[in-house]
């Protein structure tokens, strides 16, 4: 007992408790069998705030269901075009979408449970938490823009091989790739790049030749896209020369304008579109590089009908490809790669490759080889 009290006098404040309390508490036999059997484990209790009591989120069943298109995106919801106007929705805490690829993009087809309309009467806790909708369900999407999601050295796991997309438009008929000779000048890998991607994504191509005032394509340039099947559009959003025909062949569409920044997709959708105003800004005069202005896709409907939507402009754009894939998008190629010797041939090193001879002789274009080296480096 006297060495309890010394050490209680040396305790302080909840250790002397703690102490106190196991000396004075005297376990029985019976005690000692209960403590050691199995016992049953409650539940944690968790306090629910007051306002998600009566949430209409818990009852999702029981509210009326709308179809619509995500329009605009925003952290924790998306803003849903329906018939008759538009919905600010949250998304429900049972929205489960398939993995790999972004949740909810725009284009996507969404199912909203309608909520109850609630007023804040003053109260900001209300108010934050009031919504016109909750997203539940988001349908299959027929066609898309995507790119690999971008991870810094930090983020990157080396034993996680699936690929993560970024899906940026969803569920379009066309993709109109905008570019221009000029200020900033003509990046025909890019232009590939964007080929293969629509064609993976089940997309149209088109390409729409900006800033004719400052300088017109050559004939070798239209030719080469004449043979792949690609419509070309000239105009110059600043003179207005040839935006009517560009926007006659995107009545009843719905279009994807997308390119690299500075091409002038903004500036088209003013000219197309009357009271558009979108922001647009000029390019960098010391690298006549083009700045980022739109930073989010943003929809826009045609006067004569259909939809276009206008995508942030981007400088790289990563594909979900492996090298093996790639020679599937040179339609150049198909007629001699079945007779390279090697089954697996790559078409760079490879003794008796018929590519490289082709290419050669004049029969492949040495651009359009020269562009399958530079993507096949980056895969």
């Amino acid at each position: 007992m006297r060495k309890n009290v010394t050490r209680m006098a040396r305790q302080k404040g909840k250790s002397r408790r703690r102490i106190k309390s196991l000396d004075e508490h005297v376990i029985s036999d019976h005690d000692a069998d209960t403590a050691l059997s199995p016992q049953s484990l409650s539940e944690r209790g968790v306090k629910i705030p007051a306002h998600r009591l009566s949430a209409p989120q818990d009852n999702l069943e029981d509210l009326p269901k709308v179809e619509g298109m995500v329009v605009g995106l925003y952290p924790g919801g998306a803003m849903v075009r329906v018939d008759g106007g538009q919905l600010l929705c949250n998304l429900a805490k049972t929205f489960r979408p398939p993995a790999g690829a972004s949740p909810l993009a725009v284009g996507d087809g969404v199912t909203v449970a309608l909520t109850q309309s609630r007023h804040a009467d003053g109260s900001l806790a209300d108010d934050r938490d009031r919504s016109d909708g909750m997203i539940i369900a988001r349908s299959p999407r027929e066609t898309l823009l995507a790119r690999p999601q971008p991870t810094s050295a930090k983020r990157r796991d080396e034993y996680k091989a699936e690929t993560f997309l970024k899906v940026i438009v969803a569920n379009m008929d066309m993709l109109l790739v905008v570019v221009s000779l000029k200020k900033p000048r003509l990046r025909r890998g890019l232009i590939d790049r964007f080929l293969i991607v629509a064609e993976r994504g089940e997309l149209e191509p088109m390409i729409a030749i900006n800033k004719i005032d400052l300088a017109r394509p050559d004939e070798h340039f239209l030719a080469e896209l004449a043979e792949r099947s690609v419509h070309v559009a000239q105009c110059s959003a600043l003179t207005g020369e040839g935006v009517d025909d560009l926007a006659g062949r995107l009545v009843g569409r719905r279009s994807i304008l997308a390119g690299a920044s500075g091409v002038g997709k903004s500036a088209l959708v003013n000219a197309m579109v009357p009271g558009a105003n979108v922001l647009t800004r000029k390019i960098r005069s010391k690298d006549s590089r083009g700045r980022h202005t739109t930073s989010a896709a943003a929809v826009y409907d045609l006067p004569a009908g259909g939809m276009i939507v206008d995508t942030p402009g981007i400088r790289e754009l990563g594909m979900d490809l492996t090298a093996d894939q790639l020679p599937w998008y040179f339609p150049e190629f198909e007629p001699y790669v079945g007779r390279c010797r090697f089954n697996n041939c790559t078409h760079t090193h490879e003794p008796d490759c018929a590519v490289v001879v082709a290419v050669e002789a004049g029969h492949i274009p040495q651009r359009r080889f020269e562009s399958y080296l530079r993507l096949l480096e980056t895969l």
